[in-house]
This record gives structure tokens, C-alpha cells and sequence, in this order.
């Protein structure tokens, strides 16, 4: 005997499932009505079930609600039925003596995953479940496709982020994460407009690729005969805005960058921008240490959460320490070596860190920091001081004019946010532009573009400003303890299988 394959298991419940729905369409019945209203949700009845329990019982009040069915134990002219709408789930048992021979006799032909209206008060079962008796019973929503096992859900990372439908459906920790995602976007926002941010909106798809060192996705605009990007960075617009008078703006913005797909990279992105007039790079440190002990206090209730194994303090006061001294500190460089290129060369090979005697001092610098320090910085740290190689968008420090006043935020060895002082020298932009042109042109594709129509603007004047952005998946990743950031993105990019 040949064994069954879950694909001829699910043909034959969906052909059973089509056999109802003829026989239901037989007796005049809509699969697919619109017009059941709902009094409230499950949640608001719950919170009525906790505040007022007074008011229920058989002879109290009615309730009209609305969800899918998950669960459905018959017992001959009764059962039980567990359904669920957006915010929670609850427990129904219908009757046909109470609902009528017809009602019940529709009630068996349904399955689960189908959605149900339901009308009744509420009683105590015996196990003390609260539970609406119903006295009005309708078929919302017929599903024809059976949902996976209870027991098993869906384990397949693949399958979960394939069909994040099904995922939301049968696994509540995946809906928690998107219901928190949103809490985070939510206090991001409100933070901003407190602090007297202007949102605003700028092009996703440019005539120039701008703001950041990427790859970008190309595209043609056929009315303009043109070629577009879509964007990597919004920085370049905002700061055009700082030129034109608004001095506080921020925008939480998707960005597409033609990389690769890792447990921390998707090629579509959201982050959060923002600029303001009259700061530095300083100001904005402060600025974000606030701000995320702010986010992270309304998600979570107090400023210390558990992520991957680490304990994570977000309280204010986070360390700050410059590129270089991190790289003798925490990567275990001797100080003296700093300097030399050739013994940074000679230190990294014998490391099998892989660099080019091509690259800059600046850019070995900042290899040798990804690879020894980065992963080492789990409490929130600041590291300051970029090479200017590095940083074609930061003012440089004047201290020190082969580095810039420029910070990256990590948290739990991830960059979560990158911020600076802006240029608003139009010479000195110029100019940097012109060094990443040349990168360009020594094969470095992810270089910076001229963007002439940039410096024009800066040639009007533009205020001393600072501007930063931040990671809003790789936050939600923290506070949310997800390991990868495809856990945090509801459809995230999959390689097509068809």
C-alpha cells in the first residue's frame, strides 16, 4: 500500500471541502455575506469580563462577535468551539435546541479556519471558562484550504516567511512581534513630534542614488524616458530641507540597497532619519540614548532587556570611546601600530583578515574594527572618530582632519545607528564627492555619486546641522529577542521557487 504525501492529504480535504460548500450553496446560504456587525472584539470583552462580571450570565447582556474558528470538539447536538479575531480568542458552545435544526445542520458542515458570526451572553463552564452560549450562529467566511495542525504549526523558517498569512494564523509569538514592531514605530514617532520633528516624506525613486555607500536597484520611468533608483538613503532630500528652513525633520522610510540576505541584511529596509539645525554630533548621542530608553521603557516596562543570551541595559549614560582607542582596547591592536599601514597589513594577514594593499589607512582601520570590535560590543556603545576615507557625508573634526565627527551606535555586536555632523562647507563637499568618484573609478561600485544639484544647494546655505540614522529592524530584532531580522520583516525577500 502506497503512502499518502501530505499533498494528496490536502487535495482530498479540499475536494471534501468543496462538497460542502455545494451543499451549503444548495440550501441558498451565502459562503461569503457582509453584513454581520460586530458589538466588540474578544479583547473588549475580556477587559468587560475582568471589570464588570456583574453584568454577564445567561440573562445578561449580548454580544456579537466575529473570528475564525481553531478549534472544534462536537458532542452530538452540542460543541464546543474555539475561535479567534484579531486581538484574542475565545470559547463558544452552540446548542441546536438553541440555534435551530437548520443553523446546526450548516454548523456541521463547517471546518476550522472558517470564519463565524456569533451572537449570545456568556456563562461559566465548569472548568469556570467564561463562554458565549450562542443564540445566533452565521457562516462569515468559507476557507477552502485546510490550515496546518494545531500540534505541529509551522516550524519551516522557509514555509513561515513564504506564507507569513499562515504563520500570523497559527503562531502567536510571530503576531506579538509585529503587534510590538508597531509599538516601537509608534513611540518612535510620538518621541520626534515631542521633541518638535517635523515628519516628512521624500523620493523613493531618484535620479541619483545618494546618502550612503550601496549598491541601488535600477529602474526605467517611461514618461520621462529616464532612468530612476530607488532609493538607498533619503539623507541627501532631508538635508535639502535643512536648507530650506524646516531645522528639526525626521522620516521612518523603506530603503533598497542590491546586497546580499543575511540574518541581519534584507535588501528592503526600514530605517528612521533625521536632521536638526544648530546641533552636533554630540547633541545627537544624547538625543539617542534618551530616545531609546524611552522606546524600550513603553515596550518593555523598565530600561534592561534579554537578547540572545545578553542582559542589555539601555539606561542613559552609554560608553563612548573613538575608533582608535577601541581598536587597542577591544580589538587587542598595540596602540604604536595604529599609525603604520604596513604593520596593520602585516597584522591582519597573520589573522586572515582579508585586505588589499590597495585600501586606504582609513578603510583598513575600519576593517580591522568590523571584524575585532564590532561583535565584542554588546551594551549600548557610541564609537567616534571615523576616517574622513570613510565618511564622505561627515564634517571633518578639527582636531584631527583625517577624521570626521561621526558616531555608530552598536548594540549586542550590530551597528544599530550611524550618525555625524554634517558637512555644510559646498567646497569641502565638493570635494569629498570627487574622492569617492575617484573610488569609483578604482572599482569600488558602491562609491558615492557626484550629486552636483547637492552642492548647489549647499551653495544657498545651509545651518550648522547634525543628522543620524537608525536601524528600526535591527531594533525591533532586540526588543523583540528575534535572532534573525527576517523574523522582524512580515514578507522579507525570498529567492523565487517557481
Amino acid at each position: 500500500m502506497e503512502a499518502t504525501t501530505p499533498m494528496d492529504k490536502d487535495t482530498r480535504i479540499i475536494q471534501a471541502r468543496k462538497e460542502k460548500i455545494t451543499a451549503i450553496k444548495e440550501k441558498g446560504i451565502p459562503l461569503y455575506p457582509n453584513d454581520f456587525k460586530i458589538s466588540c472584539t474578544v479583547a473588549q470583552l475580556r477587559h468587560i469580563i475582568d471589570t464588570d462580571p456583574s453584568s454577564l450570565g445567561e440573562n445578561g447582556k449580548t454580544f456579537k462577535l466575529a473570528g475564525r474558528m481553531m478549534a472544534i470538539n462536537k458532542m452530538g447536538k452540542s460543541s464546543f468551539v474555539r475561535f479567534k479575531d484579531g486581538s484574542d480568542q475565545m470559547q463558544l458552545y452552540i446548542q441546536k435546541n438553541k440555534v435551530g435544526e437548520d443553523t446546526y445542520d450548516l454548523f456541521k458542515k463547517l471546518d476550522i479556519g472558517d470564519f463565524i458570526g456569533v451572537s449570545g451572553p456568556l456563562f461559566q463552564t465548569k472548568t469556570k471558562e467564561w463562554t458565549i452560549l450562542a443564540t445566533e450562529f452565521r457562516l462569515l467566511s468559507k476557507a477552502l484550504r485546510p490550515l496546518p495542525e494545531k500540534f505541529h504549526g509551522i516550524k519551516d523558517p522557509e514555509k513561515r516567511y513564504r506564507q507569513r498569512y499562515l504563520d500570523l494564523i497559527m503562531n502567536d509569538g510571530t503576531r506579538n512581534i509585529f503587534i510590538t514592531r508597531s509599538k516601537i514605530v509608534s513611540a518612535m514617532r510620538r518621541f520626534f513630534e515631542e521633541h518638535d520633528f517635523m515628519e516628512v516624506e521624500t523620493p523613493m525613486m531618484q535620479p541619483l542614488p545618494g546618502g550612503a555607500e550601496a549598491t541601488p536597484f535600477k529602474t526605467w520611468h517611461n514618461a520621462l524616458g529616464m532612468e530612476l533608483f530607488l532609493r538607498i538613503a533619503p539623507e541627501l532630500y532631508l538635508k535639502r530641507l535643512v536648507v530650506g528652513g524646516f531645522e528639526k525633520v525626521f522620516e521612518i522610510n523603506r530603503n533598497f540597497r542590491n546586497e546580499g540576505v543575511s540574518t541581519r541584511h534584507n535588501p528592503e529596509f526600514t530605517m528612521v532619519e533625521f536632521y536638526q539645525a544648530y546641533a552636533d554630533y554630540q547633541d545627537l548621542m544624547a538625543l539617542t540614548e534618551n530616545m531609546f530608553a524611552d522606546i524600550v521603557v513603553k515596550i518593555s516596562g523598565n530600561t534592561v532587556i534579554e537578547y540572545q543570551g545578553h542582559t542589555i541595559d539601555f539606561k542613559p549614560g552609554w560608553q563612548r570611546i573613538s575608533m582608535m582607542d577601541s581598536l587597542s582596547s577591544v580589538g587587542g591592536i598595540d596602540p604604536e601600530m595604529i599609525h603604520d599601514t604596513q604593520s596593520l597589513l602585516t597584522f591582519a594577514k597573520d589573522r586572515q583578515i582579508q585586505i588589499t594593499k590597495t585600501e586606504s589607512h582609513g578603510k583598513i582601520l575600519t576593517k580591522l574594527f568590523d571584524v575585532l570590535v564590532e561583535p565584542k560590543l554588546i551594551q549600548p556603545t557610541f564609537i567616534t572618530g571615523y576616517p574622513v576615507e570613510v565618511s564622505p557625508l561627515s564634517r571633518k573634526s578639527e582636531s584631527d582632519p583625517n577624521l570626521t565627527d561621526r558616531f555608530e551606535l552598536f548594540i549586542a555586536g550590530r551597528e544599530i545607528a550611524n550618525g555625524f555632523s554634517e558637512i555644510n562647507d559646498p567646497e569641502d563637499q565638493h570635494n569629498r564627492f570627487l574622492m569617492q568618484v575617484r573610488q569609483r573609478d578604482e572599482g569600488n561600485d558602491e562609491a558615492h555619486i557626484m550629486d552636483a544639484d547637492y552642492v548647489e544647494a549647499l551653495e544657498y546655505g545651509m545651518p550648522p546641522t547634525a543628522g543620524e540614522g537608525i536601524g528600526i529592524d535591527r531594533l525591533v530584532m532586540l526588543l523583540t529577542d528575534a535572532a534573525s531580522i527576517r523574523e522582524v520583516i512580515l514578507f522579507p525577500h525570498m529567492k523565487h521557487t517557481h
